[in-house]
């Protein structure tokens, strides 16, 4: 069985900013992703030494675009990537996870239930059936499609109004022109992308922003 990774240096600066007092419960979270997590299949096991790094400080850092006291649904949450992360740095948050595979379902709500995180719901279904389910401020999204594909199982939930935060990587420009037909479909007023923790994590977070 891994262990959790040891957070130290810049990524445990980083840490303690983003979790602040909720830091041990990060650490927790992070040991259940080196064990349960990878016995599962949710992650995999090359992933272990860059948990923190690449994977939940990543996800965390984009709470600094969530309004206070904000509802969320993470759709394709999947290992909680990144409802969790949020739900553990800002408990002012309602976070719904959306995850259709049951497997995944169980061990989020045992984590849930380990972490006494009462700001979260989990909710088995795919996207699609969520709408009108959830009522939420604000989608999150990562690893789940490109946005063109996105875009069809995230604004329904947000019912023409709120903003869809979809983490990306360096396509994230490419991915933005190819969805445009899509963006105003919706009726999406602004479409940007933004950087998440650029002045807490060496590589920061990129997300694109749709306002609608």
């Amino acid at each position: 069985m891994a262990e959790a990774p040891e957070l130290t240096g810049a990524e445990l600066d980083a840490a303690q900013k983003v979790f602040g007092d909720r830091l041990p419960l990060a650490q927790r979270y992070v040991e259940h992703l080196a064990t349960s997590g990878i016995e599962r299949g949710l992650i995999g096991p090359r992933e272990v030494p860059r948990l923190w790094a690449r994977h939940v400080l990543n996800c965390a850092v984009v709470q600094e675009h969530i309004a206070q006291d904000a509802s969320v649904a993470d759709v394709g949450s999947g290992a909680g990537l990144p409802g969790l992360c949020l739900a553990i740095a800002r408990p002012d948050l309602q976070l719904t996870l959306i995850e259709p595979l049951e497997r995944r379902v169980i061990w989020l709500t045992e984590v849930v239930e380990d972490l006494g995180l009462d700001n979260v719901t989990i909710l088995r279904s795919r996207a699609e059936q969520a709408v009108g389910e959830v009522d939420a401020d604000y989608v999150t999204a990562r690893a789940v499609s490109a946005l063109v594909g996105l875009l069809d199982i995230t604004m329904p939930i947000l019912r023409g109004t709120g903003q869809l935060l979809a983490l990306k990587g360096r396509s994230a420009a490419e991915e933005i022109t190819k969805a445009q037909k899509k963006l105003n479909k919706y009726g999406a007023r602004d479409t940007e992308i933004i950087l998440a923790g650029d002045d807490l994590l060496e590589e920061p977070t990129t997300v694109v922003r749709v306002t609608l």
